[in-house]
């Protein structure tokens, strides 16, 4: 969350659970989720100490299996099927880059507030 004395470049995962909360049920709610889902494994692929890359690939290969059963907004699952594609790639860039290119479809699709917060995520994760 958000404070006074919390910087906005703090946004995390967590932040989204609090919007997740306040997120009527249906595909804007599995939207939220689902972007949820991604910034939580974007945010351990950026990590400090990187993985070994059969972990890293069976991350993202869970994260791809568990979006698929989610009822998305077209637009938000086309550009969840980019991400994961960049995902995928091996490289430390990858996690913003991935985030990143989500955010105009999350903004069109989930809101202003989600958008913010996946851009900052984004923005913290590039360095």
């Amino acid at each position: 969350m958000t404070t006074a004395t919390t910087p906005p470049a703090a946004v995390s995962a967590d932040d989204l659970l609090e919007l997740l909360a306040r997120t009527a049920r249906g595909p804007r709610r599995d939207g939220v989720f689902a972007l949820w889902l991604v910034v939580r494994v974007a945010e351990g692929l950026a990590g400090a100490t990187p993985a070994a890359e059969r972990a890293e690939r069976r991350r993202v290969s869970s994260l791809e299996r568990r979006l698929a059963s989610l009822t998305l907004p077209p637009p938000l699952r086309r550009a969840l099927a980019a991400s994961l594609a960049l995902l995928k790639e091996p490289g430390q860039d990858a996690p913003a880059l991935a985030l990143g290119q989500l955010v105009a479809p999350v903004r069109e699709t989930l809101g202003a507030d989600a958008g913010a917060m996946l851009e900052r995520t984004a923005g913290r994760l590039g360095g």
